[in-house]
């Protein structure tokens, strides 16, 4: 990863800092992207106060990214606004589509230009279980990764002959504030149906990430 510009959306926790922090390990020139307005990020890491869940704001952050010439985006922003279909409000649907994948489509679309031209680049989506099986509750946040699959997967055919690889993991549940934030009964039912009966950790997930973002 020596030299390579490298921006992680949503960076400032859980797996997103962990990817962060690895490849910045690895060498790579870091920037990460966030919500925190006191902008408190790693030494050596660069980072950008952006909330997703502000299209319009997005889209000027996603031009001036498009100038920056990256070789590596990973697009993990995302959020949740969990409840059922019957209750859910369109607020909560919205908000969790614009933050999740068209906030990654912003970002993807900002980056291509400058990776086709170099004839190299390295996308990864971070999307998750939900948008492969579904998850009660989650109806906005399932639709969201099952689109950001899609998206991945058409990306992938549109760039691959540039020199130019996209890809997506779908994390199960992970060991961050989020999963913590569960009740212990909830969280001992789930990892019943987890074969190795633990939890992923966020390093787990930067791994694989690093994997697919090598040359």
């Amino acid at each position: 990863m020596k030299g390579k510009k490298t921006l992680v959306t949503g960076g400032t926790r859980g797996i997103g800092l962990s990817i962060a922090k690895h490849f910045y390990d690895q060498g790579a020139e870091v920037v990460i992207t966030g919500t925190r307005p006191d902008g408190v990020s790693p030494d050596g890491i660069t980072y950008l106060n952006i909330d997703f869940s502000d299209l319009p704001a997005t889209e000027i952050f996603a031009s001036e990214i498009a100038e920056m010439g990256f070789d590596i985006l990973i697009n993990n922003a995302g959020i949740t606004r969990d409840g059922l279909v019957l209750r859910m409000e369109d607020e909560e649907w919205q908000s969790v589509l614009d933050t999740n994948l068209t906030g990654t489509f912003y970002f993807t679309r900002a980056v291509t230009r400058s990776m086709m031209q170099k004839r190299y680049g390295r996308i990864v989506n971070i999307a998750s279980i939900s948008g492969i099986m579904g998850n009660s509750g989650q109806a906005n946040y399932s639709a969201s990764k099952a689109g950001m699959i899609g998206f991945t997967k058409s990306v992938a055919k549109e760039l691959a002959k540039r020199g130019v690889t996209a890809n997506v993991v779908a994390p199960g549940f992970v060991t961050t504030d989020m999963t913590d934030a569960l009740p212990e009964n909830m969280r001992a039912e789930l990892k019943k149906v987890i074969p190795v009966r633990r939890f992923g950790e966020p390093k787990d997930i930067a791994d694989t990430v690093a994997f697919l973002a090598s040359p």
